[in-house]
């Protein structure tokens, strides 16, 4: 607890997410940047995470307990440490043995604040226990557990959710906590939030955070009409009356979609995008009829002098030198997972259009892809041999230990684009990590990471799926220019955070809105050739509003980075807990079902 706290408004904020204990993507961001912000910590008395835990998983037992992921253990069975009260260390033991789970409780970093952090082991949980709670779970909730548990997502956090709630009812134990909160993150979170209704009606308000809409993703990915098929026919369908399954089907097969169908039931929904916003309310009817609050992500924000970004793009512009042979003028980045709805290939066909642009100038330009489809990136070992082969990260090749999965589709577009460009050419570096010890010998001995970030002057993300992209907005303060698609969350905040004028820093690409017009059944046959037209008429126009925003001299670049910073400082991680989450919990016990 924090004890300086003199102007405490919520007694109890509980976040149920499955990274409670280790930092795994963007969930893992938010919470950073949420509950360490000054008005969280100073608004909230007590903030403890609750999350699943696998110790039959080595490498995550070893990341836990890295020095890095900042985790003071207090309780843990598996780590044979009990340093809490007689009473609390009797309770947890009770509840490890009727629930055949182990517990570990204790402190963790979040940023620069620290929190309570309780994890369970459920892999081997009691049988009849986890049964009993399914059955609730249809009695109440209408969840027929028998059809998903065959799946291991669903039962990791359904079977942990009774011992789960346990635990946390043993650390509040005796304590005042009137204004108590739980905050379900995604589908994940959403089971503790079940247990908590079901065993103490009334005493929790409970959220359901949407960072995404897990029904919506598959859709909008799977779809050769992706993003400007989907939105268009949400737009129409609901002027129709329509909802998501009257147009795609029953989507009841799968889990994800059965819990968030639940989420109605809660006190309260965020939304971390204006267009997650409109997903839920197409959802159905319960949904249709729900409020749903934004709660927008924060943008990191830092300021940076003109020396500083200049040297950090002398790093990049080094590398292109011993890469490629050449000193661009220009360094484009795009930092990101390797996915499809990244949408990756908008880049290239806008650098199609660019480098026209850049060949009239005189100028050249690189594109740093930095993106894998292996999440911890590839050992030292095999990058340093790749390297020393045949010229990698230039050159790539077919498989393990290079290039697997949407990696091969999207090198052989590089190639086609670098056989034919002039003036830039682009480098997948498909590995996590941006030093030469992850990189190879030809990457300058100084760089770090943070260098890719600052001296940037174009970072990319025109994806077709993006709930909100932190990443695509993460060099804002820099001085980059930030290409966005309208499928990115982070534009309504963008627009909010600057009137309805954001400055040159960002670029938006505006694939759904070019559609033809027509009414639901017509947006439903957008398809991959109807997509590539629109396409390539945006992406000719974001090259040239690229072209006539790229920064030709210094002064120009200071006013981009004085302008990012600015912008960024209206996105912060302390506005959205200001602005957006804590009047969204305000709502929400406001409006107690």
């Amino acid at each position: 607890m924090n004890d300086k706290q003199t102007n405490t408004e919520f007694d109890l904020v509980v976040h149920a997410t499955h990274e409670a204990g280790l930092k795994l993507g963007g969930i893992g961001a938010v919470l950073n940047g949420l509950l360490s912000a000054p008005t969280y910590l100073e608004k909230v008395k007590r903030t403890i995470l609750v999350g699943p835990m696998n110790t039959n998983d080595r490498t995550e037992m070893e990341r836990l307990t890295a020095p890095s992921n900042k985790l003071e253990i207090l309780y843990s069975s598996f780590h044979r440490v009990d340093g809490v009260d007689e009473q609390l260390s009797h309770a947890f033991r009770h509840i490890e043995e009727m629930h055949k789970v182990r517990l570990l409780y204790g402190w963790r970093a979040f940023g620069a604040a620290r929190h309570e952090v309780i994890l369970v082991d459920a892999t081997a949980a009691a049988l009849d226990r986890v049964n009993a709670f399914k059955g609730r779970l249809y009695e109440v909730f209408g969840i027929p557990s028998d059809r998903y548990e065959s799946n291991p997502e669903y039962n990791i956090y359904v079977s942990a959710a009774e011992s789960s709630y346990q635990a946390l009812k043993a650390v509040v134990e005796g304590e005042v906590l009137p204004q108590r909160f739980i905050i379900a993150h995604e589908f994940m979170g959403l089971p503790l939030a079940f247990a908590a209704m079901l065993e103490d009606p009334g005493l929790y308000r409970t959220v359901f955070y949407a960072h995404e809409v897990a029904t919506v993703r598959p859709l909008v990915e799977k779809s050769p009409g992706h993003d400007t098929m989907f939105y268009n026919v949400l737009r129409r369908a609901m002027e129709a009356g329509l909802y998501l399954e009257d147009v795609f089907g029953d989507q009841s097969a799968f889990f994800k979609h059965a819990l968030i169908q639940t989420a109605p039931r809660c006190d309260g929904i965020f939304a971390v995008g204006d267009l997650i916003v409109d997903e839920l309310h197409f959802l159905g009817r319960e949904f249709a009829a729900a409020d749903v609050d934004l709660v927008y992500n924060g943008v990191p924000s830092f300021q940076i002098d003109l020396a500083d970004k200049l040297a950090s793009k002398s790093k990049l512009q080094q590398y292109a030198q011993n890469l490629l042979g050449y000193w661009p003028d220009y360094v484009f980045t795009h930092v990101t997972r390797l996915i499809p709805s990244k949408g990756l290939w908008r880049d290239i066909r806008v650098l199609e259009h660019l480098d026209g642009e850049l060949v009239k100038r005189g100028k050249t330009a690189i594109l740093f892809v930095l993106s894998t489809i292996i999440p911890a990136g590839r050992p030292a070992e095999d990058i340093f041999r790749m390297e020393a082969e045949y010229g990698w990260p230039v050159v790539h090749r077919e498989g393990e230990p290079d290039l697997v999965s949407y990696e091969i589709p999207f090198y052989h577009a590089i190639e086609a684009f670098n056989q034919q460009s002039q003036a830039c050419k682009i480098v997948l570096v498909n590995q996590f990590g941006w030093s030469r010890d992850r990189c190879g010998q030809r990457m300058p001995k100084d760089m770090e990471f943070m260098d890719i970030r600052k001296g940037s002057d174009l970072e990319f993300g025109q994806s077709i799926y993006e709930p909100f992209g932190i990443a695509q907005v993460e060099p804002l303060s820099f001085g980059a220019l930030c290409v966005v698609s309208t499928a990115c969350g982070c534009v309504g905040f963008l627009n909010r955070a600057s009137a309805g004028q954001p400055p040159a820093n960002v670029i938006v690409g505006d694939y759904i809105g070019a559609a033809p017009a027509g009414d639901y059944r017509q947006a439903l046959a957008i398809g991959q050739a109807e997509r590539d037209l629109i396409e390539a008429e945006e992406a000719s126009r974001v090259a040239r509003q690229i072209a006539a925003t790229l920064p030709e001299d210094e002064g120009a670049m200071r006013k981009l980075l004085q302008d990012g910073y600015e912008l960024g400082q209206r996105m912060s991680w302390e506005v959205v807990a200001r602005d957006y989450l804590l009047p969204g919990l305000r709502r929400a016990a406001a409006r107690r079902r």
